[in-house]
C-alpha cells in the first residue's frame, strides 16, 4: 500500500484528525519503517477497551508498509 494511501485509510477511520505537513508524512513513510511510541500500562487498573484503537492504528501501519 502506497504511504499516500495509508495516510487516507487512516483519515476516513476516523484514527487521524490532522496531520502538519501530509506530504512530508508520506515521504518519510514511503523510506521505510519509521519508530513509533504508543503509551499506555497494559497493568493500570485504568485500561480500557479505547485503548484497543491506538493499538489498531499501530497494527494498520506495518501493514501498509510503515
Amino acid at each position: 500500500m502506497a504511504s499516500s494511501n495509508l495516510i487516507k485509510q487512516l483519515q476516513e477511520r476516523g484514527l487521524v484528525a490532522q496531520v502538519t505537513d501530509e506530504d512530508a508524512l508520506a515521504e518519510r513513510l514511503a523510506q521505510g519503517p519509521i519508530a513509533l511510541y504508543c503509551g499506555f500500562d497494559p497493568t493500570a487498573d485504568s485500561l480500557h477497551l479505547g485503548h484497543l484503537v491506538p493499538l489498531l492504528c499501530l497494527k494498520t501501519l506495518p501493514a501498509g508498509g510503515a
